[in-house]
């Protein structure tokens, strides 16, 4: 096995330790508790996570975390005033997203707030404090995964 089928491996492994927890969290009717706090311990800690993972722009929060995890597929497109607010900031989007699949096809409840988008929120607030984070749509009950990021 070669380096880049076994960082996909373990990409794999750990979406699909995710997608369990998610799934066990749901059962157990605690998934709303968990988010809630990790949301909390995340917002409080992104820009230590963001310097420990190198990330110095909040759109590199998407754009890194995509080529870490191989589970979404985002990527960042400057925003413009049509439709998606005030053009200072961005818009990301992922069509393609490991952890919601597999959660989907266990049954489970949406894992994106607890996975996925509560820790880029972390990341984007720890490197731009006031920044807006709007999530307009996921692929948990949508086509896409799609964050406004409004940067000023």
């Amino acid at each position: 096995m070669d380096s880049a089928q076994h960082i996909r491996l373990l990409q794999l492994t750990y979406a699909a330790q995710l997608a369990d927890a998610a799934t066990q969290y749901g059962r157990a009717g605690i998934i709303d508790e968990v988010t809630a706090q990790r949301r909390t311990q995340r917002l409080a800690t992104g820009a230590a996570q963001a310097a420990q993972m190198g990330i110095s722009e909040p759109q590199a929060a998407f754009t890194s975390s995509a080529a870490l995890f191989g589970c979404a597929d985002w990527t960042v497109s400057q925003a413009s005033n049509g439709g998606d607010g005030p053009a200072a900031g961005f818009v990301a989007t992922a069509g393609r997203c490991l952890l919601c699949g597999l959660v989907k096809k266990a049954g489970g409840p949406s894992p994106c707030r607890l996975f996925c988008l509560d820790p880029i929120e972390g990341l984007v607030r720890g490197l731009a404090p006031h920044a807006a984070f709007d999530v307009r749509e996921t692929l948990y009950d949508g086509e896409q995964c799609r964050v406004r990021v409004a940067t000023s």
